[in-house]
């Protein structure tokens, strides 16, 4: 792809006319319900899918390093490349780096390239290309998210075919790094290294026209160097927040996928014979956000207060419907190789609430909570439950309903208190590196916790599996006692397929949403 046939802009079915056509269509039933795709098959070539997402935002552009909703997230997948990536079964495999070795130590690795991989202009995806596009997201003036987990990088050389990384210190899981959607391969340019604008990927699909917020269009990649992955001509991705309008699109055939399913309507839209219901449990967990450099989450009584004064199981019961599980205030899912299943569960108790507000020399508190529909599915709906909750214990709690456009940019992360939903990392280090090490940009409640800190580095660095479980399971309980996330839940990936989608398998990636953000490439019609 060239930047003369790169669009962006308002082009074919956008966002208003979807949702105006959708609203009329209405929503139809039969019986049968299925919670996983159909039985692996030879899959077919050929076709264009359309699918309607929960997410989306006017501010989204195609810069790597601001990609924070799974409009962008997932997009990176489908129309860029990345230097590893992670198999349904969560270990990981070989994409544009064909092979990777560590030191003794594991504080320097060589990644070797793959030769024959082309941007979608026909340019070489080089080494060069990769240094420069993991140095975008590198040095102090660097504003990616993706930032905390390159830190460790203290230098990138070029030898040949194979990128050498030279780390502070070892890292047992450095080839996961990768695997972040941030961290995407794209051809050198003038904007810190690398040319994001013209969209120029080397992914199984080129983009055609990006809408920010409203749909993006994709078409089969010929030149692709993996001949085993793309099936679909086509792909049409529109942004619709509603929750209503993605059912009602699905039901009446104008897409043949929805994410973020309203679970009230689960058993409904599942009785649809054309329906195919899938719920993956993974590591996406839902959160509420206290800003610990802001009055009064500064205060660890207030803070857990707030976490005593929250019933996880009515949320778990009454928002996700039983597609999920109970949190205990720290990230790391069931399922992780770390998870600390010693650790001792946070229960709803009112009198400990009040009793941590006397700590704290308060009788009461009043706070407001920022919450939309863009945060998560029931989101509002949870924080009054929040609310109904955390009254037994004396703490005012004022639900502000917020609008779902621009909440990642206006709200998450301004409001001192906001509804947030985290899809997870696949490795304990990435997760906490990027959403809890000090001075993260994405370290959404501004905690700075100096034991963690240095319990993050130690643990990359220890080789000793017993070791470092010893270290994450420390974490996992100061996150718990000390940091400024409320964790209630662990939310199912819930989403939705037309009959006539063949997932390829099935078994889905748990590590993100809708099959790890890899139905680009490995779903087809069937």
């Amino acid at each position: 792809m060239t930047k003369s046939n790169f669009k962006t802009g308002s082009q074919g079915l956008n966002r208003r006319s979807f949702l105006k056509t959708t609203a009329a269509a209405g929503v139809t039933a039969g019986l049968a319900t299925s919670l996983t795709p159909g039985a692996a098959r030879a899959q077919t070539r050929g076709g264009s899918i359309r699918v309607a997402i929960g997410h989306g935002s006017t501010s989204d552009t195609l810069n790597p390093g601001t990609w924070e909703n799974d409009f962008v997230n997932g997009l990176g997948y489908g129309y860029s490349g990345y230097l590893t990536g992670v198999r349904r079964d969560g270990s990981i495999e070989p994409q544009i780096a064909e092979s990777w070795e560590a030191a003794p130590g594991a504080a320097e690795w060589r990644f070797k390239i793959r030769s024959g991989v082309t941007f979608h202009s026909g340019k070489p995806v080089t080494p060069e290309a990769v240094a420069a596009s993991i140095n975008f997201h590198r040095g102090e003036d660097s504003t990616s998210a993706a930032k905390p987990l390159v830190d460790p990088i203290e230098e990138i050389t070029v030898e040949g075919d194979t990128v050498v990384f030279k780390l502070a210190s070892g890292s047992a899981d450095f080839p996961f790094t990768f695997t972040d959607y941030h961290l995407a391969i794209m051809p050198e340019g003038d904007d810190r290294g690398i040319d994001w604008q013209s969209a120029d990927g080397c992914g199984p699909y080129k983009i055609t026209e990006f809408v920010p917020g409203v749909r993006v269009a994709l078409v089969k990649n010929e030149n692709d160097w993996d001949s085993e992955r793309g099936f679909f001509d086509e792909i049409e991705v529109l942004s619709v927040v509603d929750p209503n309008a993605r059912t009602t699109a699905l039901v009446s055939g104008d897409v043949h996928m929805i994410d973020r399913i309203d679970l009230k309507t689960v058993a409904l839209l599942g009785r649809n014979p054309n329906v195919k219901i899938h719920s993956v449990a993974g590591n996406q967990h839902y959160t509420f956000a206290m800003s610990v450099n802001k009055e009064p989450f500064t205060d660890v009584n207030v803070r857990l207060a707030l976490k005593y004064a929250i019933n996880r199981q009515e949320l778990v019961d009454k928002i996700l419907f039983g597609f999920g599980s109970i949190g205990n205030d720290h990230p790391i899912g069931r399922g992780q190789r770390f998870y600390n299943d010693e650790m001792a569960q946070t229960e709803y108790d009112p009198d400990k609430a009040k009793f941590h507000l006397k700590e704290a020399g308060l009788d009461s508190l009043k706070v407001e909570l920022a919450a939309a529909d863009a945060a998560f599915g029931g989101a509002v709906d949870a924080g009054v439950l929040f609310q109904n909750s955390a009254a037994a214990a004396n703490i005012d709690l004022q639900v502000k309903r917020v609008p779902n456009d621009g909440y990642w940019a206006d709200v998450w992360m301004q409001h001192p208190f906001s509804a947030v939903y985290w899809g997870g990392r696949p490795v304990e280090d990435a997760m906490f590196t990027t959403a809890y090490a000090a001075g993260a940009a994405w370290n959404d409640t501004f905690w700075d916790n100096a034991r963690f800190n240095e319990l993050l580095l130690a643990a990359r660095a220890e080789l000793d599996e017993d070791k470092r479980r010893e270290m994450y399971y420390e974490m996992q309980l100061i996150l718990n006692q000390d940091g400024g996330a409320i964790i209630p839940m662990f939310a199912n990936y819930v989403f939705a397929t037309t009959g006539d989608i063949d997932t390829g398998g099935d078994t889905f990636s748990s590590h993100w949403d809708k099959d790890g953000h890899r139905w680009f490439e490995r779903w087809s019609f069937a």
